[in-house]
């Protein structure tokens, strides 16, 4: 009687090879994202790809700044506000970084609360970082509704260089949807850790386990990604 001889599985002559080979391993591995949930490394890979767009962007404003032989305006002029009869540089600009890093400290601090299962500070905190992300996108709007008076456009502006315009609405715009998400995602969020949503194991989007408050951390990942950008923003548009 002839007996069959199997061969191990860690065999080099039975394992895929090339891009197969790969994805096998990836698929195979115990150790990958071992101690990661999907929804955590999810965010990451998002978060990750948003870092490359975001990044385009301002490479492609620092091109057209570099490259445009038009005088570009000062940002310390286009951005001041009259207050008492005087002209203050970034004024709107600082306080609205101000208010948005401040909101990082209460996201922080909802996520802090989120694990150790106090719904009703965390779901404070998260509103608290909800008004003030909607105070953030109130005075962007104020922003734009003064420059827009004052004649800029994305294909042209008083002050000099046509592509000023272009740079400021598309930057602005796609950081400031960024913030409306956000804020909106807050508030959903908030209710539901207020309700007990998460303690319940109630039915509905992102509360599938009980006692689960990774949510709140995965939206904290979300809100800080958004303020980091924005001081890259800061430090690229308004101070450059």
């Amino acid at each position: 009687m002839t007996e069959s001889i199997e061969r191990p599985t860690s065999d080099p002559l039975l394992r895929p090879v090339g891009l197969r080979g790969v994805a096998a391993d990836l698929s195979s591995d115990q150790r990958a994202f071992k101690n990661v949930s999907w929804g955590k490394a999810m965010m990451w890979i998002f978060l990750l790809s948003d870092t490359f767009i975001f990044g385009c962007f301002l490479l492609a404003y620092m091109t057209a700044r570099m490259s445009t032989t038009v005088p570009w305006p000062n940002p310390s002029e286009v951005f001041a506000l009259t207050i008492g009869g005087k002209e203050i540089p970034l004024i709107l600009i600082a306080i609205m970084t101000f208010v948005l890093i401040s909101s990082s400290g209460t996201m922080a601090m909802a996520v802090n609360f989120g694990y150790r299962h106090d719904r009703r500070k965390t779901a404070a905190l998260m509103l608290a970082t909800a008004v003030l992300g909607a105070t953030f996108v109130g005075m962007q709007a104020f922003e734009w509704t003064k420059l827009i008076r004052e004649g800029v456009r994305p294909w042209e502006n008083p002050w000099g260089a046509a592509q000023f315009g272009s740079s400021f609405f598309m930057i602005t715009g796609f950081h400031g949807t960024h913030v409306s998400i956000g804020v909106l995602f807050l508030l959903i969020m908030a209710r539901k850790v207020w309700r007990g949503d998460f303690d319940q194991e109630r039915r509905g989007f992102f509360t599938s386990r009980k006692g689960n408050y990774e949510i709140v951390e995965i939206t904290g990942l979300y809100w800080h990604f958004v303020d980091l950008v924005w001081v890259f923003i800061f430090a690229f548009f308004y101070l450059w």
